[in-house]
């Protein structure tokens, strides 16, 4: 941990958020000036990760194949541990160059040989192997705009009982269905605004669509802390999730 390297990740997100219609552009403007400090900064503040990943290398049999969509320096696959020789094949999909760069550099010092990247918008993308065996968004979701698409052609790409695994932050609906958390009015309110200004999008609706669209396996609900901001506490969900036969 580096309280330069935080200092320049907090002023690249106060003063660099990216302005470009393009949203790859947007995102490599974000990133290019922050991606050697990503990875510390965001793990204290993108809670959930370790926990998504391990509980996804204890249900995938040897020989799986991952896609980590938005998977941008590699600090996911890292967190799958001891599982990870169980895949056959991992991709890391990205639209950001930087990232990619720094999951790259990663790869190499592991000597990770079953692991690839690969620089694709994750609405349109599809392996040239065809479809997988799992599937992980690791706060990416709330990134990308078209949020829906890239979770249709997630499906499209996964295997009938294929495992869909999503961590990000998000906010309950007003009224949420029975045993799911009920946010209050403040935090609905303030959490939409502060990580829309880097242009981050938690929604109410990602949950919901994905429990309609998948056999839940696993839903956790909780609240992480903010780095420097001791009294904020961030709405986020783990969802692991198998495609209907």
């Amino acid at each position: 941990m580096s309280f330069l390297g935080d200092m320049r990740v907090i002023w690249r997100m106060a003063f660099h958020k990216g302005k470009s219609t393009d949203l790859k552009t947007r995102l490599e403007e974000f990133y290019s000036g922050q991606s050697a400090d990503y990875d510390s900064f965001r793990k204290r503040l993108l809670h959930g990760r370790e926990k998504l990943m391990s509980d996804l290398g204890a249900l995938v049999s040897p020989g799986a194949t991952l896609l980590d969509v938005g998977g941008g320096t590699g600090n996911n696959i890292e967190e799958l541990g001891a599982a990870l020789p169980k895949f056959q094949r991992v991709e890391i999909v990205d639209l950001c160059g930087p990232l990619l760069g720094v999951a790259q550099a990663r790869i190499a010092k592991h000597g990770w040989t079953n692991v690839h990247t690969v620089e694709a918008d994750a609405t349109l993308y599809q392996p040239a192997t065809g479809p997988v065996d799992a599937i992980t968004f690791s706060y990416s979701l709330t990134m990308i705009p078209d949020w829906f698409l890239a979770l249709e052609r997630a499906l499209a790409n996964l295997k009938p009982g294929g495992i869909l695994g999503v961590v990000d932050f998000y906010i309950s609906r007003k009224w949420p269905k029975a045993g799911r958390a009920k946010n209050s009015t403040f935090s609905r309110g303030f959490w939409p605004n502060w990580f829309a200004n880097d242009n981050v999008f938690p929604s109410p609706d990602h949950l919901p669509w994905l429990e309609s669209h998948l056999e839940p396996v696993q839903v956790t609900e909780a609240v992480g802390k903010i780095p420097y901001f001791p009294i904020l506490r961030a709405p986020h969900y783990i969802f692991l999730g198998r495609k209907k036969s």
